[in-house]
């Protein structure tokens, strides 16, 4: 099943028919004449603190978009149980219940997703890079032979350290609203004092930072990225973004991880949601069989046979976390474009709706600055028949035909009913920018 439309492989031709140097006319050669203004939070206007660009500041944001959605009351799933162990909650096995149990047991989740560490798998592009290259990135295994991961391989300097910090805690509203309310004490730095430390007290810092931490940190200065760049490998950024982005799949072999990452991540429209999903933090309680044996089922028919264009998995054991991808419609402005989503399916699923949101930058009425998705099915007219499969549909679906009397962001919505050509323009503009990265990285 392909994914990539006869528009994507004519502009691939022009590409190297020229040279590797993009045709005039690209959507990439205009200028952006429109962006979202993040210059404060949307929601506040500012008034609990600075966004630092974000879509909305850290306060708003965990107040809005917490860990742990819950539409429901606990009464609904109560877990009082009777005499016999049996709390009522559980759905009544079927004929089809020993086949999933079966099938759960033939695909189970990759073990690397349940732990925390971000630094503690290799990848085949990883062995292959440790055992062909010996540059100051390298590990300094040395001799020849089998090659092990990151976190088994002997560590000779600070290089093989870098990037092994934990990962970012997702903002707290108790933390949020202690800092707003205590004074903060000025810091008395000297100027310059962080551009004179040496190289060696900067490595040691970047040691306790993750990898978007790191990531950050490159596009300070020319000098910390050379730093950056010098002490992790290609292979390491590779494993970062099969981390962060398990359905990325580049069409190419030879890529510049580095450049790959930092594209996705400067795609995403709030890196808030981008930590909170590589947390993979837990709610209290615990899940229903009905949850339990509905996700499976709904795994199996994702995998055996997912919709065209269409790919979702589970990022933890439960299923709490999801990440999915949707491919751009052909004949639309966002054809060739993979749109990366992040999903939340409470514990109160099916009978709650997941919460969905964009993860990469698009330009759509019924999409808001933030990625969420204004769709009635989710946020309204939710039902049991409903599956993450036909969610998924749905919002593939919206993108070819936007519904404009109710738009998340009005302005967009006015341009599609009064200039549809300028509107698709910018949507193809904004398709290319933030949705291939694994062609177009600049």
């Amino acid at each position: 099943m392909s994914l990539i439309g006869p528009e994507f492989l004519n502009f691939i031709k022009k590409l190297e028919d020229n040279g590797d140097q993009l045709p005039p006319g690209t959507p990439l050669n205009q200028p952006r004449d429109f962006e979202f203004n993040n210059s404060s939070c949307y929601v506040c206007n500012g008034y609990y603190g600075p966004n630092f660009g974000e879509p909305v500041c850290v306060t708003c944001h965990t107040f809005l978009f917490p860990d742990f959605p819950s539409y429901l009351p606990s009464s609904y799933f109560s877990s009082e149980k009777t005499d016999d162990g049996d709390s009522g909650n559980d759905e009544p096995s079927d004929l089809n219940y020993s086949a999933e149990r079966k099938f759960n047991k033939a695909c189970p989740l990759p073990a690397w997703w349940c732990r925390n560490s971000l630094d503690s798998e290799t990848s085949p592009e990883d062995e292959t890079s440790r055992t062909s290259n010996s540059g100051p990135g390298a590990s300094g295994s040395g001799s020849g032979g089998s090659v092990s991961g990151p976190s088994s391989a002997p560590r000779e300097g600070i290089e093989d350290l870098v990037g092994q910090g934990p990962p970012p805690q997702p903002p707290s509203l108790a933390r949020s609203l202690q800092a707003l309310s205590s004074p903060r004490l000025p810091d008395n730095l000297a100027p310059g004092l962080v551009e004179q430390l040496p190289s060696e007290v900067l490595l040691c810092i970047f040691r306790y930072l993750d990898d978007l931490s790191l990531c950050a940190c490159a596009c300070v200065c020319v000098r910390w990225r050379r730093l950056v760049t010098a002490r992790v490998p290609p292979p390491r950024w590779a494993v970062f973004t099969a981390r962060r982005w398990p359905l990325f799949r580049p069409l190419l072999s030879n890529i510049d991880w580095h450049k790959t990452y930092q594209s996705l991540v400067e795609s995403c429209f709030c890196r808030n949601c981008l930590v909170q999903m590589g947390v993979l933090a837990q709610p209290p309680g615990d899940e229903n069989a009905w949850r339990r044996n509905r996700l499976r089922i709904e795994l199996k028919m994702l995998r055996n046979d997912p919709p065209e264009g269409i790919a979702a998995t589970p990022l933890d054991t439960k299923g709490f976390h999801w990440q999915a991808s949707v491919t751009g419609p052909v004949g639309s402005p966002y054809e060739g474009g993979v749109f990366y989503l992040y999903l939340q399916v409470p514990y109160s699923y099916p009978m709650s709706p997941p919460v969905v949101r964009f993860l990469t930058r698009i330009l759509h009425p019924n999409v808001s600055r933030h990625g969420d998705v204004g769709i009635d099915s989710v946020h309204h007219n939710w039902s049991l028949a409903l599956t993450i499969n036909k969610v998924l549909i749905s919002i593939q679906s919206l993108l070819t035909d936007p519904y404009t009397t109710v738009c998340m962001e009005p302005e967009l919505g006015d341009m599609y009913v009064r200039d549809r050509a300028r509107f698709e323009s910018l949507a193809r503009r904004w398709t290319w920018l933030y949705a291939m990265h694994d062609i177009l990285v600049v």
